[in-house]
């Protein structure tokens, strides 16, 4: 089996950590289903390290029988041996190399899979204080850092402790002096190697800063706003010049890597030459004496160069199975976030909806101190602790029936968006209860609770794929028909149509290549194909024109015929003619009522509703000079 140099891991980084138990009775969850090829994996080791002992001893063997007897046959028959098991050594390689792509590559889909839907099923707060690129490079870097674990590090530890004994077992049967001979100049391979791997390390871990530095100014000012930034500030220069400072950085450590590393072979094959040459001596010395054979010798001196290399590969052994299973630990921190917002065991299936929503005495804080944080992907400042997170809402009670457009109005921060967020249960509530359709939320399937409801938001998403993907995405099904029509109910159709690739148009990283109203008027007609009982839209025309809006509202208007509305709007097109009002200030309904019935009574939305009078005309008007 071939033993390939590997430089030792950093040690500073599994300073503390330990063979825990529980960590490996986890692994072996995953590990479980390939047991089966995990034995084959590691008998393919044993008997290519045994193999590999069968060229020294047949050259001996030829030395001291078929030459000295001038026996052609036997010398046939050993040479034929030796092709043989170099036949048969590559053929149990290759049986080990798919083995161990079958393992690694079925672990990284299980551990992908697994991360993945957990990830999708955590709440909306865990997204908000988590790092994105942490979280990715959780689901590709650590899951092949385990993967390395089951089949490269328990690989060449196996390896590397089967050939080493395989090996001087051999040896011992041979010449037991000369084995001593050959342990003794152990420590002269294994501390310049511990020492040279420590600059190693630092030169290594400087580099990967390094290019981590440079992979997220790449990330950051190559996506359309980081372009847009640098080419509006001029600094185009500047980031060059950081950047190749960086990248210099990195060459001149590759050179240096690339010298220590050249420097540490050498020095590994003059000791393997002196070390052979000992044995050489010794055992020629045995052999003038008569005391061992010319072929003994040969196979002595082939043997005592399979010694070293293991020897030296097994001395960080435990630093790269710790770091390995460093990596599990960290897909495993990320399995073990707390998802709260999971089914009931006896949830039921919303069938046939009808939108009435009622909320009683609700209260809500979102989570509190680190109750969503994974260690190393917080967001900087996202840890709070309990008295720095007041209560959002306090005991806000009310229905809307069937068919009712709501309007849910107050200053920034009072409450509105938390309050339509509950509806489909992207938070559960603190106190309280939120109803739909007379069933607690938390009695329904999350499923086909959110089915029944359409969401636009003050800033839609849209996804890097075409128009009509991201519209097939409330429906995947839908026909090319229906696109039509829903584009032509949030009145994009014309757009679309005079697109040189209408519908297979792609819209951009964020739908960048949409105008603010384009996208808004998309996630419109998104929601609309979906044909939701319940519609919350946040903000939905916030973005159009007066012209766009008032065909939008009109789409709207004629769409959410028969259906429960839920809009946050600061539009008085949308609040005047909302069957219900609710004025939201610091977390409580102040007040609520029809339009007139509120202008009347004063207060609170008479404010607001004459502020936005005031803005309204402003901008109508333009400003002035």
């Amino acid at each position: 089996m071939a033993m390939h140099m590997m430089w030792p891991r950093d040690a500073s980084s599994v300073k503390e950590a330990r063979l825990d138990r529980n960590s490996l009775r986890r692994i072996w969850r995953f590990a479980r289903p390939y047991r089966g090829l995990i034995v084959g994996f590691l008998a393919t080791i044993v008997v290519e390290a045994v193999l590999g002992l069968v060229p020294p001893l047949l050259f001996g063997r030829i030395i001291d029988k078929a030459i000295p007897n001038q026996d052609r046959g036997l010398l046939g028959i050993y040479a034929t041996a030796i092709v043989v098991s170099a036949l048969l050594s590559g053929l149990v390689g290759m049986f080990e190399r798919y083995w161990s792509s079958v393992i690694g590559e079925g672990v990284i889909y299980d551990l992908r899979v697994s991360l993945f839907r957990h990830v999708q099923g955590l709440p909306l707060v865990f997204f908000t204080r988590t790092q994105t690129g942490a979280l990715t490079n959780r689901l590709n870097n650590d899951v092949i850092g385990a993967q390395r674990a089951l089949t490269g590090t328990l690989g060449t530890v196996v390896g590397n402790v089967i050939t080493l004994i395989t090996t001087l077992i051999a040896m011992f049967v041979l010449e037991w002096r000369l084995t001593l001979l050959a342990l003794v100049l152990t420590p002269f391979f294994v501390w310049p190697y511990k020492r040279i791997g420590q600059v190693q390390q630092s030169i290594t871990r400087e580099s990967m800063d390094l290019n981590a530095k440079m992979n997220t100014t790449m990330t950051e000012r190559f996506n359309v706003s980081g372009a847009l930034l640098v080419k509006l500030f001029g600094r185009g220069d500047d980031e060059i010049e950081t950047f190749g400072g960086r990248a210099a950085r990195v060459r001149d450590i590759g050179i240096r890597s690339a010298l220590f590393t050249r420097g540490f072979m050498t020095m590994l094959s003059l000791l393997g030459a002196i070390g052979t040459a000992l044995i050489y001596g010794l055992g020629g010395l045995f052999a003038i004496n008569g005391t061992f054979s010319a072929g003994q010798l040969a196979t002595m001196g082939l043997l005592v160069g399979r010694i070293y290399m293991p020897l030296t590969g097994l001395t960080n052994a435990r630093i790269d199975v710790l770091t390995a299973l460093v990596s599990f630990d960290r897909v495993f921190e990320v399995l073990d976030a707390p998802s709260p917002l999971v089914d009931a065991p006896d949830a039921m299936e919303l069938t046939e909806p009808k939108g009435r929503v009622e909320f009683r005495n609700v209260s809500f804080h979102y989570p509190r101190s680190n109750e969503m944080i994974v260690p190393g992907l917080e967001t900087p400042g996202s840890t709070v602790s309990e008295e720095e997170m007041p209560p959002v809402l306090h005991d806000v009670s009310f229905t809307i029936e069937p068919g009712q457009l709501v309007a849910i109005v107050g200053p920034s921060g009072a409450g509105k968006t938390t309050i339509t967020s509950l509806i489909p249960r992207l938070y559960d509530v603190s106190d309280g209860g939120v109803l739909f359709d007379d069933h607690d939320v938390r009695q329904l399937t999350q499923e086909s609770l959110r089915a029944a409801m359409g969401v636009v938001v003050q800033d839609p998403h849209l996804f890097h794929e075409s128009i009509a993907a991201n519209l097939r995405y409330a429906k995947p099904g839908a026909t090319d028909a229906e696109l039509v029509e829903a584009c032509r109910a949030a009145q994009i159709l014309d757009l679309i149509e005079h697109l040189p690739s209408g519908f297979d148009t792609v819209v951009g990283e964020r739908g960048y290549r949409m105008s603010g109203g384009e996208k808004q008027r998309l996630s419109i007609a998104r929601m609309l194909l979906k044909d939701p009982t319940l519609v919350i839209l946040d903000e939905a025309t916030s973005h159009l024109d007066s012209e766009n809006e008032a065909q939008v509202q009109e789409a709207l208007a004629k769409a959410l015929a028969g259906r429960t509305a839920v809009v946050i709007a600061h539009r008085l097109s949308t609040i005047t003619q909302a069957d219900q009002i609710l004025v939201v200030e610091a977390g409580q309904v102040v007040q609520r009522g029809t339009h007139r019935e509120l202008l009347a009574s004063g207060g609170l939305y008479a404010d607001l509703y004459h502020r936005l009078v005031r803005d309204e005309q402003f901008t109508e008007a333009g400003p002035v000079g």
